[in-house]
């Protein structure tokens, strides 16, 4: 049962988030192709069916309240959801869309080179595919799936691990020619470059090379493609997971440092909410996802 009280008709939202994103009628009414009055009376009957008040009326002008803007940042992601939502049954009203974030680099590098496969095998499912580092709420996004690195929590979600992370080690052959490394000590003094997501990673490294963490000085950076170029350029050591590190090796571009493939501790997960499992894009796609983590373990 939904109250018609707390369902307002779209004209009345439309005009409500127009004023507040505009900060005046005026300029609200030019966006919507409605005169200043038609606005003004669109918001009053909006605090009349919400039985509140939205705006303080100053010199003709609409203040909004504390109330206002909090409600009009819930309003926005209402609307965009609806745009969305509106968008996919136009663009694809037969298999349903998949709207999906994951980690830039991943996204880039591995997910990108195979995704074809996925919509081949489905060709009825349109795939939105958007970058993300930081983590969000399912509730209050629009999208239907993430991966994402780390541990099985992300919030009010079920996951499906795809691979374990592995590190390699990497420099440009100029910068191993100037510093050769033959053991985990000779790193010592020399630039480290960091993932700001990952700062156990070069203790996971050394663990893995028999060795005990050492001090790891060096640049901090929020992005794997940003440590591939700066490592190439010789600025110093990247720690790369290994699937990443493949394409720069086999072209010579980076080497690799004792060890390669050191476990580390996280994972790569796929999650969705769990009002969502039974949405048929999300098991079409978790499904070639299981499928393809496994052949590239292989």
């Amino acid at each position: 049962m939904r109250p018609r009280r707390f369902l307002p008709s779209l004209n009345l939202l439309l005009a409500f988030d127009a004023v507040i994103r505009h900060g005046s009628v005026t300029a609200a009414a030019d966006d919507l192709s409605l005169t200043q009055s038609a606005v003004s009376r669109l918001v009053q009957a909006l605090e009349e069916q919400l039985g509140c008040t939205l705006f303080l009326r100053e010199r003709k002008r609409l203040m909004p309240t504390a109330a206002a803007l909090a409600y009009q940042r819930d309003i926005t992601r209402a609307l965009d959801l609806i745009r969305n939502a509106s968008m996919n049954v136009v663009t694809n009203p037969e298999g349903g869309t998949l709207s999906l974030a994951a980690l830039p680099t991943f996204a880039t590098r591995w997910l990108g080179p195979r995704l074809a496969q996925f919509l081949t095998k489905h060709p009825g499912i349109s795939v939105n595919l958007s970058t993300r580092i930081q983590r969000f709420d399912f509730q209050t996004e629009i999208f239907d799936a993430v991966i994402f690195y780390g541990a099985p929590d992300w919030g009010q979600a079920q996951h499906l691990e795809l691979f374990p992370e592995r590190l390699t080690a990497c420099a440009a052959p100029e910068f191993l020619h100037r510093h050769p490394i033959a053991a985990p000590t000779d790193l010592d003094g020399l630039p480290l470059m960091h993932l700001e997501s990952r700062v156990q990673a070069w203790d996971d490294w050394f663990r893995g090379q028999g060795a005990e963490p050492r001090p790891a000085a060096g640049m901090r950076m929020d992005t794997f493609s940003m440590m591939v170029q700066a490592s190439i350029s010789g600025i110093g050591v990247a720690l790369l997971p290994d699937y990443l590190a493949q394409i720069e090796i086999a072209e010579g571009r980076l080497c690799p440092i004792l060890k390669p493939a050191v476990p580390a501790e996280g994972s790569y997960w796929l999650a969705w909410p769990e009002t969502k499992h039974g949405y048929g894009p999300i098991i079409a796609f978790r499904q070639w996802m299981a499928q393809a983590a496994r052949q590239d373990a292989d």
